[in-house]
């Protein structure tokens, strides 16, 4: 594995480019709404980052047709923005990355669409507080599973399952790095975290089973099996002997 750590002006960069990625999730809390065609959110992620001179890292990465990926309800992961419109009780996750002088940051949210369902909201709660608990692990000497085992142990807590097909990440020059981040798994094992290692932190939480499928339709969009909703929380944070830094907040 080879895990590449970052000097403090390397970790700035990357938060000038999470700077850019927090603007743009601050704007999506207003303007996502019953109506609202998941393509018009596309544009306003295309919109925000060309006038920070940024590039979106994930249009045309390994064919990604998008800048932004959006998934809505059932669809985990890698929603490929369309005419869809929202309707009210929707919840739809928007997962973001930005390229600027060299480096990644890369984020996720789920947004409620209007008035959404008790056991929706908490669906979405749960998914950042299963990123706290984790990030709370991301210490200089600890262990990368202790992580994924705080990310787990708070997701199934609250009652809902952790997508194992899919990890969190490292992050830098290029938007996936090593080490891979499972949101799962026993404590004290994996790389020891180390000061200047960039982590994406993305747990990924379901209403029901944690199985997911990628649709033969776009070859894209990842889905829950069941049919059932799910919820996506993700932040860049660097790893430093003073603590962990959240880089997209």
């Amino acid at each position: 594995m080879d895990i590449y750590l970052k000097s403090n002006h390397e970790i700035e960069i990357i938060r000038a480019n999470g700077a850019i990625l927090a603007e743009i999730f601050d704007r999506l809390s207003e303007f996502i709404k019953p109506g609202v065609a998941t393509v018009e959110i596309n544009r306003l992620v295309e919109d925000i980052l060309a006038k920070r001179g940024a590039v979106p890292s994930f249009l045309g990465y390994r064919g990604f047709p998008a800048a932004a990926c959006i998934s809505v309800n059932e669809v985990v992961v890698h929603g490929i923005p369309s005419s869809r419109k929202l309707v009210e009780g929707d919840i739809v996750s928007v997962d973001i990355g930005s390229f600027r002088n060299g480096f990644h940051a890369d984020a996720a949210r789920t947004y409620p669409v209007g008035n959404i369902t008790d056991e929706a909201a908490k669906l979405i709660k749960a998914a950042e507080d299963a990123f706290i608990s984790g990030s709370k692990k991301a210490v200089h000497g600890g262990r990368l599973s202790d992580i994924s085992n705080a990310v787990q142990l708070t997701a199934e807590a609250a009652g809902f399952g952790v997508v194992r097909d899919m990890l969190g990440h490292g992050i830098g020059r290029s938007v996936h790095e090593d080490p891979p981040i499972p949101n799962y798994g026993p404590a004290g094992r994996g790389p020891k975290l180390r000061n200047g290692m960039v982590l994406a932190i993305e747990p990924m939480l379901t209403m029901g089973d944690y199985h997911i499928a990628t649709s033969k339709l776009d070859g894209w969009s990842c889905s829950t099996k069941d049919g059932k909703i799910s919820s996506h929380y993700e932040n860049t944070v660097a790893i430093t002997r003073e603590g962990l830094q959240i880089l997209t907040a």
